[in-house]
């Protein structure tokens, strides 16, 4: 049966009200970064979107002064009950910003404009009204009668959910009594500095909020910094372990959300065609630029054939292309050089025997596009089973017994996340007790809740986020 063909549906790009320059936000103002302006790209069309100034050491340490200065003088002082009329205000901004905001993710970032409007940024608001929700209330979180903030919060964001990891880590922060000095990623910095619009739309006192683009040598000088007292970093494993060793000896406490290499777990007992969407949603989500993506599908092996045939049929009708277009499936890959890492390991899967087979969806010839693949007859030991791709492939391993389905599902440093496809509820509940991941999802997979902490074992490091528990990586308790 063909697919259906759709017509273009792209959504305007003015709509981002793109401007030919950005600048840090320091201390309630955008100012001059004495740092080296860096270009950021559309990576659909390559095109330079904007330039966008950066931060230099001295930026770095009056960006520190003045989160000090706010916390010590208003924000930390100031009354739960008013802290959260500043995130309300913040999360109503967002909502009415929101197709603006979409569309300049999307530009800035490659993901389709459908999931940047109806994924990213619905999340992005609930998260500011939830923490909201919570500044009023920490006495009775469970974490003493009365419960303090840290300080500064240092916060390294990363570019696949430039704007979602910014709420996440803002919005805590704020509803705690704490202030923030945040870098976003420096393919990504776009929709971070349009945050810092909206909170001098909401009257923000100055200070409370500063945003700093620059490269990995500005989150390092965040990190050294003495004046910082609590980092959170999103990222790559490597340079989680470097900002661990640097924070090693210091006050600062720190949560770490790192790499992944999820295990999607499907039973022969499971709703095969709900499965093979949950399968898809789980690895070509975003492009696979997610952390806990489902790269590694585990099928129970009297339905492996079966499950693939469904699968590459439902792959091939994906639609790759302008992120713009509403009708667009898997958008662009962030950069170059995320798409030649891709690559060298896809090779690398083929070269160690694994049976590749990619959609044969046409891909533009400008801009960074990767078509859907998925690789059958993966072993443990192969690369591409071991390693976080980040892209969107997916590697299929088959088990016969439950025992060996979590034993090949542990296998691996990581453990930020997994799924399990079944009809019983009581081998979702065994099972999901012996895997070692922070979030488990049974019978879907990447849905998230602002009141569901999120976080990881092992490699994929340290502390939760959002929830209740979340609140604790702010607090001094």
């Amino acid at each position: 049966m063909p697919a259906f063909e759709y017509a273009p549906a792209p959504e305007s790009r003015d709509l981002a009200n793109l401007k030919p320059s950005y600048r840090p936000f320091v201390d309630g103002e955008f100012v001059d970064g004495s740092g080296e302006p860096l270009k950021t790209l559309n990576p659909a069309t390559e095109e330079v979107l904007a330039e966008v100034g950066t931060a230099a050491p001295s930026d770095v340490d009056t960006a520190v002064r003045a989160a000090r200065r706010a916390y010590e003088k208003v924000w930390g002082r100031m009354p739960g009950a008013e802290r959260a009329k500043y995130l309300f205000r913040i999360a109503r901004l967002i909502q009415e910003r929101s197709r603006e905001l979409a569309v300049l993710e999307t530009l800035d970032n490659g993901k389709p404009i459908k999931e940047s409007r109806d994924s990213d940024l619905p999340t992005v608001a609930a998260h500011f009204f939830y923490h909201a929700g919570w500044a009023d209330k920490l006495e009775y979180a469970g974490f003493g009668p009365d419960p303090k903030p840290l300080g500064v919060a240092g916060q390294i964001i990363p570019w696949n959910f430039p704007l979602m990891m910014l709420a996440w880590k803002i919005a805590p922060a704020l509803a705690t009594g704490n202030t923030v000095v945040l870098k976003p990623a420096e393919t990504t910095p776009l929709t971070a500095l349009v945050f810092a619009e909206i909170c001098q739309q909401a009257d923000l006192p100055p200070g409370v909020v500063n945003i700093l683009p620059g490269a990995g040598d500005v989150g390092s000088l965040l990190v050294k910094h003495d004046g910082i007292d609590k980092i959170a970093f999103t990222g790559s494993t490597e340079v989680g372990k470097l900002i661990q060793r640097e924070v090693a000896g210091t006050p600062k406490r720190l949560t770490l959300e790192l790499g992944g290499k999820a295990a999607n777990i499907v039973f022969d007992d499971a709703p095969l065609d709900q499965a093979v969407e949950g399968i898809v949603n789980g690895i070509f989500f975003n492009q696979g630029h997610v952390c806990c993506a489902g790269s590694r599908l585990l099928v129970q092996e009297s339905i492996a054939e079966e499950l693939l045939e469904k699968l590459r049929y439902r792959v091939s009708t994906m639609r790759l292309g302008d992120p713009l277009d509403k009708n667009t499936d898997i958008g662009a890959i962030n950069s170059a050089d995320q798409l030649a890492k891709i690559r060298e390991l896809v090779e690398s899967g083929e070269a160690e025997g694994a049976q590749r087979w990619t959609s044969s969806c046409p891909v533009p010839e400008r801009g960074f596009f990767f078509a859907p693949t998925v690789f059958s007859g993966v072993h443990q030991s192969m690369r591409i089973a071991r390693e976080e791709i980040f892209g969107p492939v997916l590697s299929v391993l088959t088990f016969r017994t439950p025992d060996e389905a979590v034993a090949k599902a542990n296998n691996t440093p990581y453990g930020l996340s997994a799924g399990i496809w079944t009809e019983k509820g009581s081998r979702i509940l065994s099972v999901a007790n012996r895997l070692r991941a922070g979030v488990v999802w049974a019978n879907t997979f990447n849905r998230f809740d602002p009141a569901a902490p999120f976080g990881g074992y092992q490699e994929s490091g340290f502390g939760r986020e959002g929830g209740r528990i979340g609140l604790e990586g702010y607090l001094d308790v």
